[in-house]
């Protein structure tokens, strides 16, 4: 068995060393910027968040989206409009108070999230019932003041994700666009092999100004929840806020009901790095790999170009995949190492015996596994392994993530059983108005919510809290 590379630590072991030692031995990401909580992201993930983009912008375009781009700074009387999403959000906010020498008359904020930015020009926007339903988002960065230890990809002060904003004439369409958020979320992390649970939020941890709130959350390796995409029905508060109105077939004014949507590209990054990858390095599905297929020369002196040659006419093979050859004057060993910490997916080998013979050597990443196939099979072998690979990630994702959910009926088993993972408990506020027992227990674990869509209600069970008779599960987990 060959042993993990000695500069990493064990992923089982040690998953916060792993993680980090993972992204900069992988090339992802320089933490070394004089700026705490700002990280540089390096080619090879900003590849991954390109194509992580391209999959959810095809999504919301195909469901009728029109993609806008709004200022980074907004105002902060549009922050005042909305009580609630003010109290919520200003103890996180960059200001922006000069510019140059000058002191500005009025406070600038870098954008926390943009309800206030899209909603003090939806107004201008909408007069009518035809121009509803509203459909917009934005692809872009967002600051925060973060004030817990921050963690690359995970919990920063600048991060990227998409932001979506609708409006529309009655409650029904907004509920109806908040479930489609659900399905396209569930949609892509479909594609991703990204295992997590929608959770609809409790009362007091919801999106504050919403009327309800539901997030996608998966567990990383140390057991925490971390939060991968939120939806939030916001009912008529940000509307009477800003005075969104509308004039309906009924010549009456109306105030539009409104929804967002936030797909977290960076924590998604980080959850398919460190769900999928290994001590090795990172494990990538194709789909996102920056390079789906690395061809090695192994270079004989005196044969150079023809060994390179038929590298070339290999790669020639490879139709649509996205390929590279490798001819950089490094060890064979040190290619090897490089791209199998980068998580290309498939690596072919390519020496003088396989020229001779017409063969290529073929490694396969997930399951460090090796074949010498006939030239001719090759374009055969690279479709067989990457949809044997998708089934693969699937198995493991989805084995790694049941054996984080388990249920506890009492304080102890909750936390005997919350350092792995969600934990599955009666709760006795069938509204979720039960913030008291949320309180009484937030030292071992936070309560994240009832699974969306719901399911079954306890009968007969006693609350975990409190012991009065439970009306609901809900999951339990610690968080980032």
């Amino acid at each position: 068995m060959v042993e993990k590379p000695r500069d990493m630590a064990a992923k089982s072991e040690n998953f916060s060393e792993w993680y980090l030692e993972i992204l900069r031995n992988a090339e992802l990401l320089d933490d070394r910027y004089n700026v705490k909580g700002f990280y540089i992201m390096r080619p090879w993930l900003m590849e991954i968040v390109d194509k992580l983009y391209t999959l959810l912008e095809a999504e919301l375009k195909r469901t009728g989206h029109g993609k806008v781009l709004f200022p980074t700074l907004i105002p902060e009387e549009n922050f005042q409009k909305e009580s609630e999403h003010v109290e919520g959000f200003i103890p996180e906010v960059f200001w922006v108070t000069h510019g140059g020498e000058n002191e500005f008359e009025r406070k600038l904020a870098l954008r926390p999230t943009s309800e206030t930015a899209f909603y003090s020009i939806f107004p201008l926007w909408i007069r009518s019932h035809e121009d509803l339903p509203l459909k917009t988002f934005q692809s872009c960065t967002v600051f925060r003041h973060e004030t817990k230890a921050t963690k690359p990809l995970i919990r920063a002060r600048e991060f990227i994700w998409i932001e979506a904003h609708n409006a529309f004439t009655d409650e029904a369409g907004a509920i109806g666009q908040a479930k489609e958020d659900i399905e396209i979320t569930s949609k892509i992390f479909g594609l991703l092999n990204l295992p997590s649970l929608f959770f609809k939020r409790p009362d007091w941890d919801k999106f504050k100004g919403a009327v309800s709130s539901f997030a996608a959350d998966t567990i990383l390796p140390d057991g925490k929840r971390l939060q991968l995409a939120t939806t939030h029905y916001l009912g008529q508060n940000f509307s009477k806020a800003f005075n969104i109105k509308f004039s309906d077939k009924d010549e009456k004014e109306k105030l539009v009901h409104q929804t967002c949507y936030g797909p977290g590209i960076s924590r998604i990054a980080a959850a398919i790095i460190s769900i999928h990858s290994d001590d090795f390095g990172l494990v990538l599905p194709f789909s996102i790999a920056p390079i789906q297929i690395v061809i090695v020369p192994i270079l004989k002196k005196g044969r150079e170009e023809e060994i390179k040659n038929y590298c070339k006419g290999l790669q020639d093979k490879l139709g649509l995949y996205r390929s590279l050859i490798d001819s950089k004057s490094e060890s064979v060993g040190s290619k090897f190492y490089k791209w199998e910490i980068k998580g290309v997916p498939v690596r072919i080998e390519v020496g003088l015996k396989e020229v001779e013979e017409g063969k290529a050597t073929v490694f396969r990443r997930d399951k460090k596994e090796k074949e010498t196939i006939d030239s001719g099979k090759l374009e055969r072998k690279v479709k067989e392994i990457e949809a044997d690979m998708e089934k693969e990630l699937e198995r493991r994702a989805k084995e790694y993530f049941e054996s984080r959910i388990s249920e506890a009926k009492t304080i102890d088993e909750l936390k005997e059983k919350v350092e792995a993972g969600f934990v599955k408990v009666p709760f006795c506020s069938r509204d979720m108005g039960g913030e008291g027992c949320a309180e009484a227990i937030k030292e071992i674990a936070e309560v994240g919510g009832t699974i969306y869509p719901e399911e079954e209600r306890p009968i007969g069970e006693k609350c975990i809290v409190c012991g009065k008779l439970a009306e609901e599960f809900v999951y339990c987990c610690r968080s980032y």
